[in-house]
């Protein structure tokens, strides 16, 4: 069976790995949207998280297109998310499989934009990881 996850390690900080992921996803065709700072804004409201956790927004706008065209209520799983937090001080960068996603909206017929989005993500992430 497949793994909703798919996780990598990275090599150094948090902020080379971010650094790594902006530049990757560029050179992949995809915007950076939003980032999501959950220790921040856990800070916020006087909440510790005690690690670093950051949420990439990330997007390729003429694959969005494309599925969106097909049935508009997937935006409900847009735009991607690349997740970046520690584990025991170790950034982790990971990612829900958009082909598993997708297929929750029984659109057979959007598989291959699905797995072209998700191979691209592959490629972001482990450029990210270092």
């Amino acid at each position: 069976a497949v793994k909703m996850l798919y996780k990598r390690t990275a090599t150094g900080s948090i902020e080379e790995t971010e650094t790594r992921l902006r530049e990757a996803a560029a050179r992949n065709g995809f915007g950076v949207l939003a980032v999501h700072d959950l220790r921040e804004k856990l800070a916020a409201k006087e909440l510790d998280l005690g690690r670093e956790c950051r949420v990439f927004e990330v997007c390729d706008p003429f694959q969005a297109k494309k599925v969106l065209d097909r049935d508009v209520s997937i935006a409900n799983a847009l735009p991607c998310r690349i997740a970046v937090y520690e584990e025991d001080g170790v950034p982790q960068v990971t990612m829900l499989r958009p082909t598993l996603l997708l297929g929750l909206f029984g659109q057979p017929e959007l598989g291959p934009i699905a797995q072209e989005v998700e191979d691209a993500m592959v490629r972001i992430i482990e450029a990210a990881c270092g």
